[in-house]
């Protein structure tokens, strides 16, 4: 027996009975956050180890998507903040183009999706999604047959609401590898989707009942798209995005409503009489609470002892517009907003912070469509090229066993146009950019864009037109030399912005 064994085992006699007091075992952590004292024991007593799908059950999201779209649906900041992530991430809808070596083969695939893709309203349905995810915290789709559709390829793109994918099962038979509604696999990877045919929300038509008297379809993970921001390894459910946000969208909304309820108080007394003589004093007696018409323009005579005062709003209007700022700003931080999107305001701002701040935005909205284009638009694209197949019309498909291709979305415009030509002109030069990276800023395919200017020169050359550009540059360099010589028209550009 080793030295240590011994050691434990000398101990364990001398342990003390069941009778004897045990202490609690005290944690020694070099981590002050690890600490547990009586000053920060109420702001930790929520904290838990529960698993990411523990810690977004299903009642718990519940929760969190019906007081979600209580805020947005009754909030304007709430509101206005919604369209714009999705406006500013889907914008008028992505473009695809094709790269395979045949330029006919590329802009026949092109032309065939885009006409697919507004046949479907897909750009109206990219919207809606990212609005769910948003409020919802995640957004299905089913890719269904919809022999309606005036296309070659009759494949739609059916959005589901998030309640409508559950376990149909009792919550007492609930199987290990059923996350609310999505089957897993051993490796956890989702297999089929569970979607009730009405809505699960009480009151919903064909509610009544169990998830099984309503009935399901299940639907296989190929045909399902499931978009959602993973925040935790092993998460397979969303919570709503502005979640971190709904207290303060709350905290806001009271305090308007105060400083309204002081405003009106105020304003609803008009004046009134107080005295400084002591109680049965010689002012002149008057009934308590009584109330006295005043006219217009017209003076009066007080009663003996009492004097004319009027009631002031005792709150701290005054600051009603820095509060606003601040938690307007602490609200769009979890979204990853700045203060003037948020807003919609920027009259705080001057150009180069208004700049620094849409760049922090903008490489958020950059970071959002590529997670749209791995797990929305690609999946669309792969059950579009299979159905494609099928027809006549896009035989040429069956001749590519890959399709290399990328995504287009609409570019962001520059405050000052004419600086970010030159920057533009100043990159080609240097070889440190290329057409096609240029165009692509715009949200333009380059080939395109090429090929309508071979166009225009060729018609130009056919009626006997020239070309502009030493005018156009002419015109610049006087702009900027009237500048030169007028200083206050710098001064009131730079004021402007």
């Amino acid at each position: 027996m080793s030295p240590l064994h011994a050691w434990f085992k000398s101990k364990r006699h001398d342990a003390p009975n069941q009778s004897q007091q045990v202490r609690p075992a005290v944690i020694k952590a070099r981590y002050d956050a690890a600490q547990t004292t009586r000053e920060n024991m109420r702001h930790w007593v929520m904290a838990d180890s529960c698993s990411a799908d523990q810690s977004a059950s299903p009642e718990v999201r519940r929760k969190l998507r019906e007081r979600a779209r209580y805020e947005v649906a009754n909030n304007s900041y709430a509101k206005g903040i919604v369209l714009t992530i999705a406006n500013d991430c889907i914008g008028t809808g992505p473009r695809l183009q094709v790269l395979t070596e045949d330029d006919q083969t590329n802009r026949k695939i092109e032309n065939a999706f885009s006409d697919w893709s507004q046949s479907v309203n897909l750009a109206e349905k990219l919207r809606t999604m990212r609005m769910a995810k948003t409020t919802d915290g995640e957004v299905f789709a089913v890719l269904a047959a919809n022999p309606k559709l005036d296309s070659p390829v009759q494949m739609d793109v059916q959005l589901i609401e998030t309640e409508r994918v559950a376990s149909p099962q009792d919550q007492f038979n609930i199987n290990a590898n059923d996350v609310d509604g999505i089957q897993l696999n051993r490796l956890g990877i989702p297999e089929s989707y569970t979607v009730l045919r009405n809505h699960s929300a009480p009151g919903a038509p064909g509610s009544f009942g169990s998830n099984i008297r309503r009935g399901f379809d299940v639907i296989t993970a190929d045909s399902m798209i499931h978009w959602f921001r993973m925040d935790r390894p092993d998460q397979h459910r969303g919570v709503p995005e502005i979640t971190p946000a709904l207290p303060l969208f709350a905290q806001l909304r009271r305090y308007t409503l105060a400083v309204i309820a002081a405003a009106e108080t105020a304003a609803d007394f008009a004046a009134v009489l107080y005295t400084d003589a002591p109680a049965n004093g010689e002012a002149q007696a008057l009934e308590p609470m009584d109330v006295i018409d005043l006219e217009k323009r017209m003076a009066t005579v007080l009663p003996d002892g009492w004097r004319l005062g009027q009631v002031s709003a005792q709150q701290p209007t005054t600051t009603y517009a820095e509060f606003k700022r601040e938690i307007l700003n602490e609200i769009a931080r979890c979204l990853n907003l700045p203060y003037n999107i948020a807003a919609c305001n920027s009259s705080g701002y001057n150009y180069a912070s208004g700049r620094l701040d849409h760049q922090t935005y903008y490489k958020s909205i950059r970071v959002e469509q590529a997670d749209l284009v791995t797990s929305v638009l690609d999946p669309i694209l792969h059950g579009w090229i299979h159905e494609g197949m099928l027809t006549t019309e896009l035989n040429v498909l069956r001749r590519l066993k890959h399709l290399p291709h990328q995504w287009f979305f609409d570019g962001t415009e520059h405050v000052d146009p004419a600086k970010e030509a030159n920057a533009q002109a100043t990159r080609l030069k240097s070889c440190s950019t290329t057409l096609a990276a240029e165009y692509a800023r715009q949200g333009k395919d380059w080939e395109i864009e090429l090929r309508q200017r071979a166009k225009e020169k060729n018609l130009m050359r056919e009626l006997g037109l020239t070309e502009s550009d030493g005018s156009t540059e002419t015109g610049h360099k006087e702009s900027m030399q009237e500048q030169n010589d007028d200083p206050s028209a710098s001064e009131n550009k730079d004021a402007s912005h």
